[in-house]
């Protein structure tokens, strides 16, 4: 039989392979094939055992007891070890490895002031009870631990290949990995060739022989290659050709929600946006729909809410309470809430910034004509990407900015936790509100998710309450699909692993 090949379009080329030092989806992509972790997402991006086929967790929630498959190997036949983690833990916490997300693994004990070269590597609590036990301490519970495994940061490294060939290790010959596939080649702006790895232990049923990853910068590019079926599908699709795709592709145009949220936030220390009802006017006036549909090409979801919808761990998801109200109502209860907080029509004017982008540009002037029906004077004030964000990190006089946010795990906590008081570098309305804090607070050392569920939904509830920033639109996954290519399930975390894939006709 002729191999199975996959031609896969991928946002870019990697700036590197070695997955401790990876920061983009892009790369993340690729990792995702070439190596498991010890729990990864199945096609659903529901957690399900990788490398442990099962797990303890102590009553208090600190120590989590790995029990490692015994059919677990490396492509070139060695056993994966609980020593090989190990290893990958204290490695991607080496100050001399400034891994740029190693701070994704601070909830193990120690692993900070290993990073700060504060401690030594053995101090971390990771341990190696024998081959197949591995034995992980927490410096507090943490109950989206496991969900954080599945990033890139949470998978192993095979010591012996790091240890001969150094920074090297990553080259096609030289690597060794663990997951459904393993390197062949990479010529950059051309294509990343991955082929099956036969020590896999699910290699049975990986039906993909050869996956090609072919960077698409231009996503036009990636579209005409589509058309001609060159590749089976594209990570990301040209927004402004939705209306041409949906005629011509049809079902094989993939929107599906995705683990982000954009919102506005507001300086709320500004007296004339200090009170609720006027940040509450200013959010009923802004037509979600409208933005949704008619700005972003249906590529984003009107949002109610700061954590995105279908997220894990939360089963009280809160919104605005006029998320079903019809935007004519809204408008007249906007102005009801303006004259209670005593701002007659035509007195209050905001200035509305954001970074460079002709979607944010477009936004911010609908929003600015939205506002004007009931009686806000809006401007506009774009400012260049470098320097957009530490501007608003460093306390930045604004009124009214704009922000987005991609979960790095699938738990409430991480959209929450950028407004708690003493959150600077996200916080940017500056909001301080002692019952949010102590109700995030009390979620971190809450072990019963169902409980714990309830108190982050009363912290939103808060926040919607307060709105100090207004979520107006939820990010969604953008791909194309071919009809050829089975398997394919649409998820938040946009996660499609080849192995779980398979192509027919």
């Amino acid at each position: 039989m002729s191999e199975v090949i996959y031609n896969r379009g991928n946002d870019t080329d990697p700036t590197t392979l070695d997955h401790h030092k990876t920061s983009t989806i892009a790369e993340a992509n690729l990792m995702r094939e070439l190596y498991e972790g010890l729990v990864v997402y199945n096609a659903k991006a529901e957690v399900v055992p990788g490398v442990a086929e099962s797990w303890e967790v102590s009553d208090d929630g600190l120590k989590y007891t790995f029990k490692l498959r015994e059919d677990a190997k490396w492509s070139n036949g060695d056993p994966v070890k609980a020593s090989d983690f190990v290893f990958s833990f204290q490695r991607i916490q080496d100050p001399a490895v400034a891994a740029p997300y190693a701070n994704m693994h601070y909830a193990i004990a120690n692993a900070e002031a290993v990073n700060k070269g504060e401690k030594k590597p053995e101090e971390m609590g990771v341990k190696a009870v024998d081959d197949r036990t591995l034995e992980i301490t927490l410096a507090a519970p943490t109950p989206y631990f496991l969900e954080l495994l599945t990033h890139q940061t949470g998978l192993p490294v095979h010591q012996a290949s790091v240890e001969e060939f150094g920074n090297d290790f990553t080259k096609p010959g030289n690597m060794v990995t663990n997951g459904a596939y393993m390197l062949e080649s990479f010529t950059p702006n051309d294509k990343i060739v991955m082929k099956k790895n036969p020590h896999f232990h699910d290699a049975a049923n990986v039906k993909i022989d050869v996956v090609n990853f072919i960077p698409f910068e231009d996503r036009s590019a990636c579209l005409r290659r589509f058309e001609a079926g060159e590749v089976l599908s594209c990570s990301d699709i040209p927004a402004e050709q939705m209306d041409y795709m949906r005629e011509k592709l049809g079902d094989q145009v993939h929107i599906a929600p995705y683990l982000g949220s954009y919102y506005l936030p507001v300086k709320v220390k500004k007296e004339k946006l200090s009170d609720p009802r006027v940040r509450h006017a200013i959010s009923m006036a802004i037509d979600r729909d409208f933005l949704a549909k008619e700005i972003w090409r249906e590529t984003m979801l009107p949002g109610y809410s700061i954590v995105p919808p279908g997220i894990s761990n939360y089963n009280d998801p809160v919104f605005l309470e006029y998320k079903d109200m019809d935007i004519l109502d809204r408008e007249d209860k906007a102005k009801e809430l303006l004259k209670e907080a005593g701002v007659e029509p035509g007195e209050l004017s905001i200035e509305l910034r954001y970074n460079t982008s002709e979607n944010h540009k477009n936004t911010m002037t609908a929003i600015a004509d939205m506002l004007k029906n009931i009686g806000i004077t809006a401007t506009l004030f774009e400012m260049e990407g470098t320097g957009y964000f530490d501007y608003m990190k460093q306390d930045g006089d604004f009124d009214i900015t704009r922000a987005g946010w991609i979960g790095d795990y699938s738990d409430p906590q991480n959209f929450l936790f950028l407004f708690e008081s003493d959150n600077l570098g996200f916080n940017y309305p500056r909001w301080e509100n002692a019952e949010y804090d102590a109700l995030m607070e009390k979620a971190e050392t809450t072990l019963d998710l169902a409980e714990r569920s309830k108190i982050l939904s009363q912290a939103e509830a808060i926040f919607l309450k307060e709105v100090p920033a207004i979520p107006i639109l939820y990010y969604s996954s953008r791909a194309l699909v071919s009809s050829k290519l089975k398997g394919w399930e649409d998820n938040i975390q946009d996660v499609h692993a080849t192995r779980y894939l398979s192509i027919e006709g």
